[in-house]
């Protein structure tokens, strides 16, 4: 179940921040409710993972996940620009979840 709980982490955080561009400073209502929701079940689900799973492995992963997940939204729905050295990035931060999630013994499957 940890697993189901840091993927509505990475979810909830996503949704978040996607949010939070659309919220302008707060100054819309929906965008800025989903903000406020998005972290706060982000958090609550994240401390479940963290019943199981160690910190940095879970920050590891939630973070990674989130980093490259937010900026393919930022791609795909605000038309940022993305290069060579972003995709890169992002390749990078997807092999190392890869590489901690397969190779490391500090992760429980």
């Amino acid at each position: 179940m940890h697993w189901v709980y840091l993927y509505l982490a990475i979810f909830s955080e996503v949704v978040a921040t996607s949010a939070l561009k659309a919220a302008d400073g707060f100054t819309r209502l929906v965008p800025s409710l989903l903000v406020v929701a998005g972290y706060g079940s982000s958090f609550y689900f994240l401390s479940l993972t963290f019943r199981s799973l160690p910190l940095g492995v879970v920050y590891a992963i939630w973070s990674g996940v989130g980093v490259a997940l937010i900026t393919i939204v930022g791609w795909v729905f605000y038309q940022q620009k993305l290069d060579a050295g972003a995709f890169a990035g992002i390749a990078l931060i997807v092999a190392g979840v890869i590489v901690l999630n397969l190779f490391s013994k500090s992760v429980m499957h």
